[in-house]
This record gives C-alpha cells, sequence and structure tokens, in this order.
C-alpha cells in the first residue's frame, strides 16, 4: 500500500487523458513491457536502519545473470515511482572492484526468512525463482523519501540495504503487509528451509561492509588547462 502523502496538483484532466490514451496506442513502450515479476520487500536506508520502507519491485531480466527493477511504494496505480534495484549473480559480484561491492547488498536471509516474495504467486512457484535470487545481490537507489512524507522526490538520492538477520524489520510493517496481502512470513520461512546461499558465504565487503553509507553533495573545482578557451559554466 502506498504510504501517505498526497502529491500536488489538479488531477489528470480530459485532455492529457485524451492524449495518454492516443500515444498509447499508437507507441510500444517495449521496455516497460518487458517486465515480468513482481517481487516485495523491504528496504532500510544505509545511514539508519530505524527507516523502513516497503518496496515493490517490479522487474524484468537483461540476463540469465542480471535483472532490473523499478521500485514503487505500493501495488496501486497510482504508486509513486521511489527507486531503482540491479540485481546480479554471484558471479557477477565476484568480478565488481573491492570499492564497488559495499553499495550492494545480500538476499540471502530475505529470501530464506520469507520476506521477499512474489505477491500472488503461489509457493512452490516462487521458490523456483528464490532458488535463484538466494545468492544474488542488489544494489538499490531510492530518489523518493516517502517514509518522511515528501509529497516529491526530494534530496539527494540514497543508497538503501537490506535485512540480514532476525528482530531487524519493524514488527508492525511485517504484520501490516502480511495482513494485507494474505501471506505469512513463517510459514513461508518454512518452506523455504532447504535453500542454500553461496558455498562461499556472503561477501564481507557486501552489506556495506556492516557500517553505515549515506550519499553526499560537494563542490568540485571545474577547472582545467582548456578552461581559458573553453569555459564550460552550469547556469
Amino acid at each position: 500500500m502506498a504510504t501517505e502523502g498526497k502529491v500536488p496538483g489538479e488531477p489528470v484532466q480530459t485532455g492529457l487523458a485524451m492524449l495518454e490514451t492516443a500515444t498509447g496506442a499508437i507507441q510500444s513502450f517495449v521496455p516497460v513491457k518487458s517486465i515480468h515479476q513482481h517481487l516485495c520487500a523491504f528496504h532500510f536506508y544505509g545511514d539508519d536502519m530505524t527507516r523502513q520502507v516497503e518496496a515493490h519491485h517490479f522487474c524484468s531480466h537483461q540476463t540469465e545473470e542480471m535483472r532490473q527493477c523499478l521500485i514503487y511504494d505500493g501495488p496501486e496505480a497510482d504508486a509513486r515511482l521511489i527507486g531503482v534495484e540491479y540485481v546480479i549473480s554471484e558471479g557477477l559480484f565476484e568480478t565488481l572492484p573491492d570499492s564497488e561491492k559495499p553499495m550492494w547488498h545480500s538476499h540471502e536471509y530475505e529470501v530464506k526468512s520469507g520476506v521477499l516474495f512474489m505477491p500472488g504467486i503461489p509457493g512452490p512457484v516462487q521458490r523456483r525463482d528464490m532458488e535463484k535470487l538466494v545468492k544474488t545481490y542488489g544494489k538499490t537507489i531510492h530518489f523518493w523519501q516517502v517514509d518522511r512524507g515528501d509529497v516529491l522526490p526530494l534530496g539527494l538520492p540514497q543508497v538503501m540495504m537490506a535485512l540480514t538477520r532476525d528482530g531487524q524489520l519493524y514488527d508492525n510493517m511485517a504484520q501490516d503487509l502480511e495482513k494485507r496481502l494474505g501471506i505469512s512470513f513463517a510459514e513461508e520461512r518454512e518452506k523455504r528451509a532447504y535453500l542454500t546461499g553461496s558455498e562461499k558465504g556472503i561477501h564481507p565487503l557486501a552489506n556495506a561492509a556492516g557500517k553505515g553509507l549515506k550519499t553526499e553533495l560537494r563542490e568540485v573545482d571545474l577547472s582545467t588547462p582548456m578552461a581559458a578557451a573553453t569555459t564550460r559554466v552550469f547556469v
């Protein structure tokens, strides 16, 4: 369910609705139509685990080893696009430079605990894909801080992390989602007990290497040897 906070502006008018109908009949939207999967889970800010967000992922595969997901704050038609996530295999993760690895989180706990799931999909069907997801890593950026009530995407994009152990997720958030979507994390956890993560274990640099991560903005000097001849101005 999308969080509270009304986006400013008037409802879509008839003229715009008619235009969208016309463009929708002509244009193909191929990248969006390649989305084939709805995953639901929770994210928290890389520098503040107390700020937890329900995240609905709508994903497509680029290859067998990589999928990309648009993240909304709910599954409804008026849900807000709050971020993106890239999901890669363990093999691809290991090719990343060490400076990059902390920005990626493991999905092992999320999958085994049942809190990463596919709404509306029968358990046995879900678990076929979970056998792959349990060994993957994700990089998530959120642009819209809906948890603090922002009605527009304000501030800097932030690196998000995922749950890694029991006791992190707020009980009220878990219970609310379970009630709304008619699921049981505990029951699904039992049924996923056979799942195994990487034989090597979760990489020690993943999950922010156990530290906090926060995006910050800083000024830089744009001066170059060619500046006198070709000055670049951003205003």
